[in-house]
């Protein structure tokens, strides 16, 4: 089964149901290894490298993210 029609019918439950499916799911991320943490963060880096190539996402400076970050603390 593909992940999209999975996804799909998981949407389609009722919200106590997906609450459940939700806990579960994230639940089960807590039991990965070190190497299957490290090969999902090195897919996402990869994801979101991608993304800036074709230019569907925009670099932001750590000065910008900074003074971002101090104006929602204020």
């Amino acid at each position: 089964m593909k992940t999209e029609t999975i996804r799909r019918e998981a949407l389609s439950l009722p919200v106590q149901e997906r609450a459940e499916l939700a806990e579960q799911l994230l639940s089960s991320l807590d039991a990965l290894s070190e190497a299957e943490i490290e090969q999902l963060w090195l897919r996402e880096a990869a994801r979101r490298a991608s993304e800036i190539d074709q230019g569907l996402a925009a670099r932001v400076s750590s000065d910008e993210v900074r003074r971002q970050a101090q104006a929602l603390l204020k």
